[in-house]
């Protein structure tokens, strides 16, 4: 691939004039070729990268900082990890967010980091905004959505998209210009504390993902031949203690992605329906979700009435569908959490769980608001005097007799 013919193409789109541009910048290909192309095709007078920290590790962090430094660039850095896990993940857990199986983290991240930029763009004197979507995926959505809603007027600038570079040509012009990129897998990956996207819209059908690219799982084939149990306190919806041992929600998030990890458990493999309604193959890993979205279900089961559950299964399925197609700050959003914040004052207890070689079996529940009551329902107990039904299953027939006649009648 001519790295001469990639230029040529890029020279031959018009961009807009810019002066101050504030940049979503990860330290990934996108954002790291976004600051070369601001200089060489933008012409922008002042870069501002901004780093948004949603607990990505300080692995992912360190890696961010050397490429800057590559870059000479020199990022303002913004902690959002407890507003992420404490507003955004926590209602995640509340909704039992699933879209089509995928535990939305990439999607809501993407709109906080989004809002943050935008809001330190207007404070800095900003006129223009970029981030590193492609044309192909969901980002560039998410983040136009929330820089039109908190940043409007400034120019949005999405050059990867723009300018119709795939990845092998973003590669081509990184090597060429002295651009940093340590890629395992082409498409890269997303990591937060939730769940962790790899080569997003990258993976063949049928292709095989090598161990080394594994940041928690062992495979369960690979995992330990011994089984762990761990307890798991909830309160109001929420998981509060692990092994009796009280932790913030990151905190006990991180201890369960490790424990989680090492068992086997976390491993997504799924078709997608994208926001342009095409399906790619994603992979993520994301054990503490897959066993605290599992228990926190069981838990609703538990506690919750048959009509708060099954209204309430609709509410989580719109809450997860707006945050995967961007969005988050849309009024109706925070309408659906009033609902679901009411649901969970009486969702809390107690499990111990076993974990084994990517199995989660629940062997203890416990909770003072549940409202399973065998004494009554069991049909070990004498409970109620069954002969009552007799007549209410007369009554609940009714409506099969008329069936059974209908045609019938002369």
């Amino acid at each position: 691939m001519d790295v001469r013919e990639i230029e040529k193409r890029i020279e031959a789109v018009s961009t807009p004039p810019v002066n101050k541009v504030a940049v979503a910048y990860s330290g990934g290909l996108d954002s790291s070729l976004s600051i070369e192309l601001l200089r060489r095709k933008y012409k922008a007078k002042e870069i501002v990268p901004i780093t948004i920290d949603i607990g990505q590790g300080e692995g992912e962090l360190a890696q961010s900082r050397r490429y800057a430094q590559a870059l000479n660039i020199e990022p303002l850095l913004l902690d959002a990890k407890a507003e992420f896990a404490n507003e955004w993940v926590s209602m995640a857990i509340k909704a039992n967010a699933s879209y089509e199986g995928y535990p939305v983290s990439t999607s809501m991240t993407r709109q906080l980091v989004a809002r943050k930029v935008a809001e330190k763009a207007l404070e800095l004197g900003c006129d223009a905004l970029l981030e590193g979507s492609s044309g192909k995926g969901n980002d560039q959505y998410r983040m136009h959505n929330v820089f039109t809603l908190f940043a409007p007027g400034l120019k949005v600038l999405v050059p990867v998209r723009d300018f119709d570079l795939t990845r092998s040509e973003e590669e081509v012009l990184s090597e060429a210009w002295g651009v940093p990129v340590a890629e395992t897998l082409p498409g890269g990956d997303d990591k937060t504390m939730w769940c962790r996207s790899i080569a997003s819209g990258a993976i063949d059908l049928n292709q095989e993902i090598p161990d080394e690219i594994w940041m928690w799982l062992v495979p369960p084939e690979k995992a330990k031949d011994e089984a762990e149990t761990v307890k798991i306190e909830f309160a109001e919806g929420l998981p509060v203690a692990l092994d009796g041992d009280r932790a913030d929600l990151a905190e006990l998030i991180a201890l369960l992605n490790v424990i989680g990890g090492r068992n086997g458990i976390g491993l997504i493999d799924m078709f997608e329906d994208g926001i342009m309604d095409l399906k790619s193959r994603e992979i993520y890993e994301a054990p503490a979700a897959k066993i605290i979205l599992l228990l926190h279900r069981d838990l609703e089961g538990f506690c919750l009435t048959k009509d708060e559950i099954l209204f309430k299964a609709g509410i989580d399925q719109k809450w997860a569908y707006m945050m995967y197609h961007g969005e988050a700050f849309h009024p109706l959003r925070y309408s659906l959490e009033a609902f679901i914040n009411q649901t969970q004052k009486t969702v809390s207890g107690r499990y111990e769980v076993k974990l084994y070689k990517g199995n989660v079996e629940i062997m203890n529940r416990e909770s003072e608001t549940s409202l399973f009551s065998p004494e009554i329902r069991s049909i070990k107990a004498k409970g109620f005097d069954q002969r009552w039904c007799r007549n209410a299953a007369y009554v609940r027939g009714l409506p099969y007799q008329i069936l059974a006649g209908r045609g019938r009648k002369k």
